[in-house]
């Protein structure tokens, strides 16, 4: 009877359901420009007037706001545990000893450059070219950039297992292009700040001849620039996986004590192999290793110590540093408030701790219900969308739906948290900090070798404004801080969830068939499960898409790279199309409702186009073309939606518009 009674009663209680609103804010619209004539500009446009990007950043968009967001969130979550910081040794304490250390000004101030001079005595002491891998080993310990580095991954070819991989580094510019495009103007003015911020700080250091050095420095790190890679072919899967023996690396760059540099780095007996990337870098570097002075290496070794450490010096090196990575590189007029760089220290050394604490505040439950259901609903429309393709045989379709089954969805946070235990912090000493920071995550990443491959392990904490695909680990990753307002919103109907996060997760599943993720198998192998027509229809299509952005030109003189932005355009351009048909499959071939004027169709592609608005600095602009994966925010909008017939329709575009792109010209792969 009294379970009766209660179901009966319960409807009494119960409180209204709120109807969902559209989620769309129109006032940052411009209605003297149509959709049909600038699409970005109609629905940005207001935005972009009257907006300024704030002095300490180098851009101000949509992804900025957001991050500013969870900063905030961040920030009151540190406020309490400095207030609270717990019992010594457990996470709270350290998150305070990390964040104190680092705004504590005077002890830094009062240290100067002491806590480097035994790295830097060290380096001066050499006497043979002989001890360089002990020192490179050293440095690479402590985060110091060299040459080349190692790291510990998932094996590309047996995803069940860690490997080693040698990559290509050492540079102090962004890119190869900085020391070599003799005929950019803009890149040679930052070559020449290059050379008096070194001389700088090295002068900063007491080096009284740092002018020389400094220039020495300049020219070594040309050399290597002369035999790096370039991005574009460092983003081909195949040709960057070369398993060479630890025997083979001797007659690969011959004159480099590897056996002597494995040991120093903690790898004998761990490992009897590892994969080199760009095997003819290695080939190039052992002649500039040869080539170049022991003197002169000294001075780069000591400017790279110097370089890797400044942000944690005393305030004429945070300065000085600032002065060419910020204004110069990008732009920025004024550094960001040091609790902000407190804050990015903090995640950088503890980051799934403070993501544990992020989440238990600002994550709750139905968030990550609602988004899962998302995306199986996303995952369900790639596999119609698999089947219905004309141009794919059906043996590949067959691969394809395999590893789409095998898909790892990440949602808000990861299953285990990582453990800190032996990490040893101090509240008054930052760069002691900073060097068991980086040991700690060494070391961690040393000990994988010979264990089990992690595959719930994520690379980005849930404070984290981002989304990523794992091709070893077949896995989508969506962290708490993404999914909240305005890229998700629980109070707003679907459409507009579907047009902000809903286009990331169809752009990161989509990631695992672009033109590198899809020579990965479902179980994070790469391994070619293609047919050769199909692969030659695939970048056939990715082709006219590499045509496509190249003709994109964000700041005066400076195009869009097609090629090294082709994964991330693939992306943006199938996410959209995935988001649209899954949009229309959780609408049960009913109409979309219409709220605030707009159909949800319209809504979706609002959503998409808000996602992207942003403002950049031209010097950072120029930075992302030549570094970045990305294209501009403007032209993904752009350039993406020209190619969705959906677009089309919900906006009456036709033949004479300028939104217009004729059938045959638009681009459709997945």
């Amino acid at each position: 009877m009294i379970a009766a009674c209660l179901a009966i009663a319960l409807p009494a209680f119960a409180q209204p359901v709120m109807p969902l609103g559209s989620g769309i804010d129109v006032s940052a619209f411009d209605p003297a420009v149509p959709a049909q004539v600038d699409f970005y500009g109609h629905i940005n446009g207001k935005w972009m007037r009257a907006t300024q990007i704030p002095a300490s950043k180098a851009r101000w968009g949509t992804y900025d706001q957001l991050r500013a967001t969870a900063q905030e969130q961040v920030r009151s979550i540190l406020d309490e545990t400095l207030k609270q910081p717990g019992e010594a040794g457990s996470e709270t304490r350290k998150i305070a000893d990390l964040y104190l250390s680092f705004v504590d000004s005077k002890a830094r101030d009062a240290k100067g450059l002491k806590p480097l001079q035994a790295d830097l005595a060290r380096i001066a002491a050499l006497q043979d070219k002989k001890d360089l891998p002990d020192l490179m080993a050293y440095l690479s310990r402590s985060g110091v950039g060299t040459p080349f580095s190692l790291s510990v991954y998932q094996d590309a070819k047996d995803a069940t297992r860690y490997a080693v991989y040698a990559s290509q580094s050492g540079l102090g510019l962004p890119d190869r292009d900085y020391y070599l495009k003799d005929d950019d103007a803009k890149l040679k003015v930052a070559r020449l700040a290059y050379a008096r911020h070194v001389e700088k700080m090295l002068s900063l250091s007491g080096d009284a001849a740092a002018a020389i050095h400094a220039a020495q420095i300049l020219a070594l790190e040309t050399e290597l620039a002369k035999v790096q890679w370039t991005r574009v072919e460092n983003r081909e899967a195949t040709r960057t996986y070369n398993l060479y023996s630890f025997n083979q690396l001797a007659e690969l760059a011959p004159g480099f004590d590897w056996r002597r540099y494995l040991a120093a780095g903690g790898l004998a007996g761990k490992a009897d192999s590892l994969i080199v990337r760009q095997p003819s870098y290695f080939a190039g570097l052992a002649g500039v290793i040869q080539n170049q002075p022991l003197e002169h290496w000294k001075s780069y070794f000591s400017w790279h110590l110097l370089s890797s450490y400044a942000q944690y010096l005393s305030r004429d090196f945070v300065d000085e540093r600032f002065a060419f990575s910020g204004k110069v590189l990008s732009g920025v007029l004024e550094q960001e408030p040091q609790w902000q760089r407190a804050q990015r220290f903090v995640d950088a050394a503890m980051g799934e701790a403070v993501g544990k604490l992020y989440v238990a505040r600002f994550f709750p439950p139905e968030n990550k219900a609602r988004v899962q259901a998302m995306v199986d609903n996303f995952l369900a429309t790639f596999r119609e969308g698999i089947s219905a393709l004309d141009w794919m045989g059906d043996q590949t379709k067959q691969e394809a739906m395999t590893k789409l089954a095998m898909f790892r969805p990440n949602i808000g946070y990861p299953d285990k948290w990582r453990d800190y235990s032996a990490l040893q912090t101090r509240p008054d000493d930052l760069v002691a900090n900073v060097r068991a920071m980086r040991n700690f995550s060494h070391q961690r990443n040393l000990e994988k070798l010979g264990q089990p491959v992690d595959r719930g392990e994520w690379s980005m904490t849930p404070q984290t404004v981002n989304a990523q695909y794992s091709p070893l680990k077949n896995a989508i990753t969506f962290p708490a801080a993404l999914l909240q307002p305005p890229f998700f919103n629980v109070k707003a109907e679907d459409a507009v969830n579907f047009g902000a996060v809903g286009t990331s997760i169809g752009h990161e599943i989509s990631h695992g068939f672009d033109d590198q993720g899809s020579q990965y198998d479902g179980l994070g192998n790469l391994r070619n499960w293609w047919s050769s027509e199909d692969r030659k229809k695939f970048m056939l299509r990715a082709g006219g898409l590499i045509e496509q952005y190249s003709a994109f030109s964000p700041v005066r003189g400076y195009f869009i790279n097609g090629r090294l932005t082709l994964g991330e355009n693939i992306g943006d351009n199938s996410g959209v199309a995935i988001a649209y048909k899954a949009y229309r499959r959780s609408l049960g071939g009913k109409p979309s409702p219409v709220l605030d004027g707009l159909t949800g169709e319209q809504r979706l592609y609002i959503g998409f186009g808000i996602k992207y608005r942003s403002l950049q600095r031209e010097d950072a602009a120029i930075l992302q073309i030549k570094t970045g994966p990305h294209s501009a925010g403007e032209f993904r909008v752009r350039g993406t939606l020209a190619n969705q017939p959906g677009f089309y329709e919900a906006f009456d575009i036709k033949p004479g518009d300028p939104m217009y792109l004729p059938p045959e010209k638009r681009v459709i792969i997945w």
